[in-house]
């Protein structure tokens, strides 16, 4: 393969990786409005938009394989790839916190009164931001900028973990003083611990971008 065309289709490789997460992003904020609505409709959505994801997450890592397969890249460029590879399987892991979400949005159909999800909100803005941000690393070729990024991911990723923490010593409180709240406050307990997981991931990202662009891991110096 010529290395035009290698350039192209590693390219083309990465506008996928991107299109992939921007599917992610939708979803999750659907499941979001199907856990604050209770609607089924919604959560029935995100079941078809998380298929959409495995089946581009397998897309992605197919075009990994053929470009290894017919170039047999090796330093920067099999770096590339693999993250590529990575990356597909970490916003896959994604998609699956937003299908528990929309599960949990279900579950709650039964529930008397208008839900309050508390912060969630707020916790769900900050971990997309932070995949917004890894992503950008990930596409990013000046190798300073690309780790300030990915840099900026990971302690935003202490943020959420103190919003995480905050949410679930109140829901936990409040279970203790109110009985009649322990089912809701159980359901809004695992919806936030998924929120906090899409942050973990999007921190795994980011790490793997600074091995990317660096050939090191994060924690090495």
């Amino acid at each position: 393969m010529a290395r035009s065309d290698f350039d192209r289709h590693l390219g083309q490789l990465e506008a996928d990786v991107i299109l992939l997460g921007s599917l992610v992003e939708s979803t999750f904020y659907t499941a979001l409005e199907a856990i604050r609505t209770r609607d089924k409709a919604l959560a029935e959505k995100v079941k078809t938009d998380d298929d959409l994801i495995d089946e581009q997450r397998r897309s992605v890592q197919h075009a990994c394989v053929e470009l290894i397969r017919r170039e047999a890249p090796v330093a920067g460029d099999l770096r590339r790839i693999v993250s590529a590879w990575d990356i597909a399987g970490e916003l896959e892991r994604m998609g699956d916190y937003a299908e528990g979400i929309a599960k949990i949005g279900i579950m709650l159909r039964d529930q008397p009164g208008e839900l309050d999800i508390r912060t969630l909100p707020g916790m769900a803005d900050r971990a997309v931001g932070m995949l917004k941000h890894a992503l950008e690393a990930f596409l990013e070729r000046d190798e300073k900028r690309a780790v300030e990024l990915a840099q900026r991911v990971e302690s935003q990723d202490e943020e959420v973990d103190r919003m995480y923490a905050d949410l679930r010593k109140k829901l936990i409180n409040e279970m203790r003083n109110n009985p009649d709240f322990v089912e809701t406050g159980t359901y809004l307990l695992w919806a936030a611990h998924n929120i906090e997981r899409v942050a973990d991931r999007s921190t795994n990202i980011a790490e793997n971008v600074e091995y990317q662009v660096t050939g090191r891991m994060s924690n090495e110096h």
